[in-house]
């Protein structure tokens, strides 16, 4: 199996944004949504991405954004990819001129295929749990069955999201086989902070499929 990318949101502290990269994560995220209880503000990009080295991807997340928003944390010249967790169509999300993940609320199989579809731009396709009127960041899990079937016919890589934790994420990859995982309240001690322990083992289970 291809060395899995891991992606740790929800960072809210360089602290944490430091100690997720020097262990091995591949991307860290912020959020850029407002109702979020982890959301940061795009002033804040620049000091909890300080020192983070060009091999860690940096990515903002967003639910349908104004483009101002959008340009504002461009405009930091912090980020390197965009991930998008609201209805956004694909020529909005490439409008940026930066790579896209763009994120699916999977209630079905045929549903999920079809948002796949619409997308075929995308550099990465993030599977999560449908919860009505939640864009995500539930920290549930999905059928992991489902979720396997469509790594199986996607062409986009998929990127596994949803309830994953240091005690399931290698059934999650063994069951699965995505190219992907992404993980936030998971790996939290507490509320918006970071347990290094959990991104330790967390990361460990994962470099261990």
């Amino acid at each position: 199996m291809p060395e899995v990318w891991i992606k740790i949101c929800g960072l809210t502290r360089s602290n944490d944004a430091q100690n997720a990269a020097a262990l091995g994560a591949n991307a860290l995220g912020v959020v850029i949504y407002p109702p979020s209880s982890r959301a940061i503000s795009p002033d804040q990009l620049s000091d909890i991405f300080d020192g983070i080295g060009p091999e860690t991807q940096r990515v903002a997340l967003f639910v349908d954004p104004e483009e101002d928003l959008v340009n504002r944390v461009l405009a930091s010249e912090c980020i390197d990819l965009l991930q998008f967790h609201g209805n956004e169509d694909q020529d909005f999300c490439e409008s940026f001129g930066l790579p896209y993940m763009k994120a699916i609320r999977v209630r079905n199989a045929i549903q999920a295929l079809e948002e796949i579809a619409a997308h075929p731009a995308a550099q990465k396709i993030l599977l999560d749990k449908y919860v009505e009127h939640a864009p995500g960041g539930t920290g549930q899990t999905f059928d992991w069955d489902i979720a396997a079937e469509l790594v199986e016919v996607s062409a986009t890589p998929i990127v596994l999201a949803g309830g994953l934790d240091e005690k399931n994420v290698v059934a999650a990859l063994e069951s699965v086989r995505p190219a992907g995982v992404d993980v936030s309240s998971g790996v939290e001690q507490s509320h918006r902070i970071k347990s290094i322990k959990k991104l330790k083992s967390f990361i460990k289970g994962v470099r261990s499929v």
